[in-house]
């Protein structure tokens, strides 16, 4: 039997079906969320950066810090915790068997004592009282005031951590000291007379401080930082001729123009001096 010649060859055509709606699938959509997600927290990162101050960013660390003692030689009790505080430095080795340091002290030796004592929040908050009490008569917030108006407007006090501050600056027209920088006018005796004759009903130590206002640059001898200490200096003397203890004075410093109250830095109320009462 002869073949046909002239028979049509037969075609088998196979589509290849790929499932899932595209080459790639859907695995590039987790890939972009990861990366959208990834690019948020860091501008987030960024703009707290840029956003906060030292001591905020401090906190925000602290915050992502571990949570678990590893020192091997702060006690506690047993487990991490011990039923306390980890960021105590008193109350866990004074509750277990060790103790802060290597070579502790008598005081810092464990002794079962919890470290806390109710006597010593009352003192703080009598101190605190003390400090409010000071500010009342000093500005006469209570309608009655030590400091006669024209020198109150040279006085600004605030309470912070290291105690009460009592910053005495200048404004236009009436310096804290004469042209040659070093000699207290008479606002500045007057002032300090007044705060002397308040702060005398506490005994708390004090610190003193000078800032004084940003030279031009182009000055080739810049002594920012010897005219305020001088003027620190300066206070002290004054403290002490109207009556304040030299035993009560702990620190006297120059601040030179590195901390500016006002955002010119050459401004008038730069020139001030901060007499710190320091909490005990």
């Amino acid at each position: 039997m002869t073949a046909q010649v002239n028979v049509r060859p037969i075609i088998i055509k196979k589509k290849k079906v790929i499932k899932g709606g595209g080459h790639h699938g859907g695995a590039w959509k987790v890939a972009y969320a990861d990366f959208v997600t990834a690019m948020m927290a860091f501008f987030m990162l960024m703009w707290l950066l840029n956003a906060t101050t030292e001591k905020q960013r401090k906190g925000i660390a602290d915050y992502f810090s571990p949570t678990i003692p590893i020192n091997r030689i702060s006690g506690g009790g047993e487990g991490a915790f011990g039923g306390d505080s980890v960021f105590s430095e008193n109350t866990l080795p004074q509750n277990g068997t060790g103790a802060s340091a290597e070579r502790p002290t008598s005081q810092n030796q464990a002794r079962g004592e919890s470290g806390m004592s109710d006597q010593g929040d009352a003192a703080a908050a009598l101190e605190e009282e003390s400090f409010e009490s000071l500010e009342v008569k000093l500005l006469g917030k209570g309608g009655e005031s030590q400091v006669m108006e024209n020198e109150l407007q040279h006085i600004v006090t605030r309470i912070t951590d290291k105690g009460l501050v009592i910053e005495l600056f200048a404004v236009e027209g009436q310096p804290l000291f004469e042209s040659d920088r070093l000699t207290p006018t008479p606002l500045l005796r007057s002032l300090a007379a007044m705060i002397t004759d308040t702060v005398q009903t506490v005994t708390n130590q004090m610190a003193i401080g000078g800032h004084v206002a940003a030279q031009p640059i182009v000055l080739a001898n810049n002594r920012v930082w010897d005219t305020s200490a001088a003027q620190a200096d300066a206070m002290r003397k004054l403290l002490l001729d109207v009556g304040i203890s030299p035993r009560r004075v702990q620190r006297v410093t120059g601040h030179a123009d590195r901390q500016p109250a006002s955002r010119n830095p050459m401004a008038t109320r730069n020139n001030r001096l901060e007499i710190i009462l320091l909490r005990k």
